[in-house]
């Protein structure tokens, strides 16, 4: 933040009125409304307004003079949090300091005097939090309740589908307005958490399902778990590890109507335990011998 002395470019011994009167000269030139889509004139303004702020009030200019607080009127020693910002009054949106300007029949006083009357019904701002949501809720919906710093507990309805980074707007749950300004909004950014065998590909799911060796030889009826619940699903005879298959209508809900797909991938697993039998019976089979998988992977 710069110095208000050299944004106002006023001596550190200037007298009130001469603030005062180097003010009223650079809030002529600079304010939005009188330059319109000039965003320069603006955020100059901004400073010029700020630096006014603080240094018209005696108290905030002894402060900041002994190093007490900072350009913006922050206490030195202390760390700024998003809600000091949210619920401080800026120089830009607070009446104190155009006292002096408001008996006035010029145009710089009609457009503060307008801005007096506007910041005095203002809305109250958008209030930003973070939610954590379940892999299954996500994809289901669900209705979850979000403790915020105030100690209030905000109802968020989940719709089906939402995504991580999707921000849900809560709307009058912000912070209050004033006088008869309406409350800000509550906006809620969704983070989803991994599930830990669904994996979500657009609005599809995808599963890795392990199958036995006997399953996947002879096929049949095998239960897969869907976001939903759980399916039977055929194995086709002779099936491998990799095959995919695809349950219709076991996705995600999509935002035009309809559900994605889940893409089954088989696995093929053999017993935890050697099986004398099977290997036997892998000993004399011939056509297990003769048939060679990585045909065709030499370099």
């Amino acid at each position: 933040m710069k110095d208000p002395y050299e944004v106002l470019g006023v001596e550190r011994s200037a007298s009130l009125d001469d603030i005062r009167t180097r003010y009223r000269k650079l809030a002529k030139k600079l304010h939005p409304d009188l330059n319109p889509g000039n965003k320069k004139a603006e955020e100059q303004f901004k400073e010029v307004s700020s630096a006014y702020d603080l240094l018209s009030d005696p108290d905030k200019r002894a402060r900041f003079d002994r190093g007490e607080i900072d350009a913006t009127g922050a206490e030195r020693p202390r760390q700024r949090f998003y809600r000091d910002f949210a619920d401080a009054d800026h120089a830009y949106t607070d009446a104190s300091g155009f006292e002096d300007f408001a008996a006035g029949d010029d145009i710089i006083a009609e457009i503060l005097r307008r801005q007096a009357q506007a910041r005095a019904n203002a809305p109250g701002a958008d209030l930003h939090y973070h939610l954590a949501v379940d892999f299954l809720d996500a994809v289901n919906g669900a209705t979850l309740r979000l403790s915020v710093p105030n100690g209030e507990t905000l109802e968020v309805k989940i719709p089906p589908g939402v995504e991580t980074g999707q921000v849900l707007r809560l709307r009058g749950k912000g912070a209050p307005g004033r006088g008869t300004g309406k409350p800000g909004d509550a906006l809620v950014e969704i983070t989803v958490n991994p599930h830990r065998f669904f994996i979500r590909e657009g609005d599809d799911i995808h599963v890795e399902l392990p199958v036995t060796l006997t399953e996947a030889v002879l096929g049949g009826e095998v239960a897969v778990p869907t976001p939903t619940g759980t399916v039977m699903m055929r194995v086709p005879k002779n099936s491998n590890t990799g095959a995919t298959l695809r349950l219709r209508g076991k996705g995600v809900r999509r935002h035009g109507g309809g559900h994605g797909d889940e893409l089954v991938r088989l696995k093929v697993m053999l017993p935890p335990a050697p099986d004398p039998e099977l290997e036997k019976f892998l000993s004399g089979w011939e056509a297990g011998r003769s048939y060679d998988p990585r045909r065709g992977m030499q370099p």
